[in-house]
C-alpha cells in the first residue's frame, strides 16, 4: 500500500493555503478602499516571509 491512499491532518500542511487566502484578501481589502496601500504593501511580503520560513523550517510528516 502506498503513500497516496494516507490522509494527513498535520496543521503544516494547511498553512500556506491560509497565507495564500489572507493576501488575496488583504488585495481585496485594499481594492475596496477598507485598507491602505500602504497597508497591502507592508502585509503581503509578511505573510510571504512567515510562508517561507514555515516550509524551510517544518518537519517532514510520513505521509509526503
Amino acid at each position: 500500500m502506498g503513500k497516496e491512499n494516507k490522509i494527513c491532518s498535520h496543521d503544516h500542511h494547511s498553512i500556506i493555503p491560509v497565507l495564500v487566502i489572507l493576501i488575496a484578501i488583504s488585495f481585496l481589502l485594499q481594492y475596496q478602499g477598507i485598507l491602505a496601500e500602504n497597508a497591502v504593501n507592508i502585509i503581503w511580503p509578511i505573510l510571504l516571509g512567515i510562508g517561507g520560513m514555515v516550509k524551510l523550517v517544518e518537519d517532514k510528516c510520513n505521509c509526503c
